[in-house]
C-alpha cells in the first residue's frame, strides 16, 4: 500500500516541474521498493534488473522506476529516457526517505491510516478487475463502430469565424466603431486597442467557433452577422465590451475518430461499468443502514387510487406519476463530473474504483 502512495506521490511532485505541470497521474500501483537480502541474486547483475539506489539499505531498482514511470499520463512518459530518469530516481529516493521515517513513527499503526491501506488494497483490486474487463469489451473495432453511428446522428452545426475587440469602456467601444464606419482596418485597430493579450498580435482573429463555444451575449451577436459585418453596437460581457467583425461563416466538420475516440472508450466503459455492478447487484444481499447504523424506515405505502365510480364528477387533473423506486438494497450509482461512481472530477487520470481508459480505443 506504501507503495501505491509513493506512485501517486511521485507523479505530482513531477507535475510540480514546469514540464509536467500540464498532466495528472493515472492510479495505477507502483510496485514496491525491495530489500537487497529478500531479492533473488541475479537482481543485483545489471543485465538482469540492477539496482540503481539504495536508501539505508533498502534497493530500489530499475524495474521499480520501470513501473513508476508505466503510472505516469503518456505525455510524461514519452520523455527523453535521459531527461526523465534522472527525475524518476531523485522522486523515488526522496520518497523512500520518507516513507522509513514513517514507519520508525509507527505511522502505519494508526488506526485511520489501516482503513486507508485497507481501502487503497480493495481500489487496486477493483481497478485491476475492471480493467480486465474493460480491455476486453472496450476494443478499437467496437469504438470506431460506436464512431460511426454517433457520427450519423450528430446535428449539423455552424461556425463562424471572427476578430473581436476587446475595451474597458461602452464609450471607447462606441469610438472604435465609429472608426470602422469610417473605413478603419479591423485588425490594425484590434492589435492598438484590444485588451485580450492574444488579439494584440493576431490582429483579434478567434478563428471558427460554434455558438456554443462562447459566452452566450458573444454569440448572440457574432451569429447575427453576415460575412464582412461588424457590430453596430457594443457587445457587453463579463470579459468587457466588444467589438466583433465577421471574416467567414460554414457548417462545421464532424470530430474526426482520434479527436473524440477517447471519450467514447470512456462512455463505453462507464456503461460496461454500471452494468456489471447492475448485475452482481441482483444477485447479491445487500443491507443498506442509517448514518448512524440504524434501520432506516420503510416508505409508506400508496394509497390505493379511487375507483371510476367513486371519483367526483368535476375531475381534477391527476398527478404526474412518480419515478420508479429502486429495488431495496439496490445500490445507487451516483453520478460524477465524468459520469463513473466513485471517481474523481475529469482529468487524464482514470476514475477511482472504476476502470481506467486512457489506452482505449488506440
Amino acid at each position: 500500500m506504501a507503495a501505491r502512495a509513493i506512485a501517486v506521490a511521485l507523479a505530482l511532485a513531477l507535475t510540480a516541474s514546469p514540464s509536467f505541470a500540464q498532466t495528472a497521474p493515472k492510479s495505477t500501483p507502483a510496485a514496491p521498493a525491495k530489500k537487497d537480502k529478500a531479492a533473488p541474486a541475479q537482481k543485483d547483475t545489471p543485465e538482469a534488473d540492477p539496482v540503481v539506489a539504495r536508501v539505508n539499505g533498502t534497493a530500489i531498482y530499475r524495474s521499480d522506476l520501470d513501473i513508476l514511470r508505466s503510472t505516469l499520463p503518456p505525455q510524461m512518459q514519452q520523455q527523453p529516457p535521459a531527461q526523465l530518469y534522472p527525475r524518476l530516481l531523485q522522486q523515488v529516493v526522496a520518497l523512500q526517505l520518507v516513507l522509513q521515517s514513517a514507519r520508525k513513527e509507527k505511522v502505519t499503526e494508526d488506526p485511520h491510516v489501516k482503513k486507508l491501506e485497507a481501502l487503497a488494497e480493495e481500489q487496486i483490486i477493483q481497478d485491476a478487475y475492471f480493467n480486465g474487463i474493460i480491455r476486453k469489451e472496450v476494443t478499437e473495432a467496437k469504438v470506431k463502430e460506436r464512431y460511426d453511428q454517433a457520427v450519423k446522428t450528430m446535428t449539423p452545426q455552424e461556425e463562424v469565424h471572427a476578430r473581436q475587440i476587446v475595451v474597458t469602456s461602452e464609450d471607447e467601444a462606441k469610438q472604435i466603431i465609429e472608426q470602422l464606419k469610417k473605413g478603419a482596418d479591423f485588425a490594425a485597430l484590434a492589435s492598438q486597442k484590444t485588451t485580450e493579450p492574444a488579439g494584440k498580435t493576431s490582429g483579434g482573429d478567434l478563428g471558427y467557433f460554434t455558438a456554443q463555444d462562447m459566452v452566450p451575449e458573444f454569440a448572440k451577436a457574432a451569429f447575427a452577422l453576415k460575412p464582412g459585418e461588424f457590430s453596430q453596437t457594443p457587445v457587453k460581457t463579463q470579459f468587457g465590451w466588444h467589438v466583433i467583425k465577421v471574416e467567414d461563416r460554414r457548417q462545421a466538420k464532424p470530430p474526426t475518430f482520434e479527436e473524440i475516440a477517447p471519450k467514447l472508450a470512456r462512455d463505453m466503459a462507464q456503461e460496461i461499468y454500471a452494468a456489471k455492478v447492475e448485475e452482481l447487484a441482483k444477485v447479491a444481499k445487500i443491507e443498506l443502514f442509517n448514518a448512524d447504523g440504524s434501520k432506516p424506515t420503510p416508505p409508506p405505502a400508496e394509497a390505493a387510487a379511487p375507483s371510476a365510480a367513486a371519483a367526483p364528477a368535476a375531475a381534477v387533473a391527476a398527478p404526474a406519476a412518480a419515478a420508479p423506486r429502486p429495488a431495496a438494497g439496490q445500490p445507487q450509482l451516483m453520478p460524477m463530473d465524468n459520469g463513473t461512481p466513485g471517481g474523481p472530477p475529469p482529468g487524464n487520470g482514470p476514475p477511482t474504483m472504476a476502470p481506467g481508459t486512457q489506452d482505449l480505443g488506440k
